[in-house]
């Protein structure tokens, strides 16, 4: 689904310093797949597409703000890869964004049918962001089991952009930390790894 002419792509992982350089010498072969209830592209490697400063940025939030199941970071750090898409559910695309309201009815029939309530996006206390999203999670969850019920073609990465922080200015629609996130389902799409030449640095 992914119709961008761009063939590769610059992903940026915000982690513990210990942990990036374990991965950049091979001595752990890839990152580890984040699988929390409230992930916003659903379970996989997660990545800032083309955005080193606001992985480091994330780093350092953890670091100051630890959240359960999240590893520790006591030096943040950042590591570049090279993703190839691959089969990816775009959600910059009109048919991907179709596909989720699709799989949300169907997740709303699953979860009426099993009398379970449906879970709920939920807005960080210091922030207000919506940064716990339990529903999104659930919908995209969702359309990957049903896609592999039906012995579709599965998706190697989620994409999709947010618009998160404050505005720019008065009456600005633009925002403070608008991002593209990429989640990398199928490892084998991460074609290397790489060492930042000049690390961005924020404080």
């Amino acid at each position: 689904m992914y119709t961008s002419p761009i063939s590769l792509i610059l992903g940026f992982h915000g982690c513990d310093k210990r942990t990036g350089e374990k991965v950049l010498c091979g001595e752990i072969p890839h990152l580890s797949r984040s699988e929390n209830a409230y992930d916003w592209l659903g379970h996989g490697i997660y990545f800032w597409e083309h955005n080193p400063e606001r992985a480091l940025e994330f780093a350092m939030e953890q670091r100051d703000h630890p959240r359960p199941n999240k590893p520790k970071i006591d030096e943040p750090f950042v590591v570049g890869s090279v993703i190839d898409p691959a089969n990816c559910l775009n959600l910059l695309e009109s048919e991907a964004l179709r596909l989720v309201s699709r799989a949300y009815g169907q997740f709303c029939r699953i979860s009426e049918e099993a009398n379970s309530p449906l879970p709920q996006n939920k807005s960080d206390t210091r922030s207000g962001e919506l940064l716990q999203r339990f529903l999104d999670c659930a919908v995209i969850e969702t359309l990957h089991d049903l896609r592999a019920r039906e012995d579709r073609t599965p998706y190697d990465t989620v994409r999709g952009v947010f618009e998160e922080g404050v505005p720019l200015y008065a009456n600005s629609g633009f925002r403070s930390k608008t991002h593209v996130q990429m989640c990398v389902r199928n490892s084998a799409c991460i074609k290397g790894y790489f060492r930042l030449l000049h690390p961005c640095t924020l404080e």
